[in-house]
C-alpha cells in the first residue's frame, strides 16, 4: 500500500518523504487534484521493477509503438492557428 500526498504538501515535506521511502520502505504517490501524478520508490524497488520489465521482454512495448506510428500527421483546421494565436507549425521530416 502506498502513502498518498498532494503535490503542494510533498514539496514542503520532500526530505521527510525521501526518508520514509529509503528508511521506512514505504512507497509514496504524489497526487494533483486527487489523481496520481508520480511515485517515489527506493532505488532497490526501481531496480526490481526494471528487472521485471526486462524479463517480460520488449513484446509489451511493441503494440504501443505500432499504434502510435499509425496515427500519422494531423493538420489544424483552417483558421485554428490564428484563432489560438499559434505562430509556428511543426513540420515533419517529409515536409522539409
Amino acid at each position: 500500500m502506498a502513502y498518498e500526498i498532494p503535490v503542494t504538501q510533498a514539496r514542503a515535506e520532500l526530505a521527510d518523504l525521501i526518508n520514509r521511502v529509503v528508511y521506512g520502505s514505504e512507497r509514496v504517490v504524489v497526487t494533483r487534484h486527487g489523481k496520481p501524478l508520480v511515485a517515489l520508490v527506493s532505488a532497490a524497488d526501481l531496480e526490481r521493477l526494471e528487472a521485471m520489465g526486462e524479463s517480460a521482454g520488449d513484446a509489451v512495448d511493441e503494440p504501443v509503438i505500432t499504434s502510435v506510428s499509425r496515427i500519422g500527421t494531423l493538420t489544424s483546421a483552417p483558421g485554428e492557428q490564428q484563432r489560438f494565436g499559434i505562430a509556428a507549425e511543426h513540420r515533419g521530416p517529409e515536409m522539409r
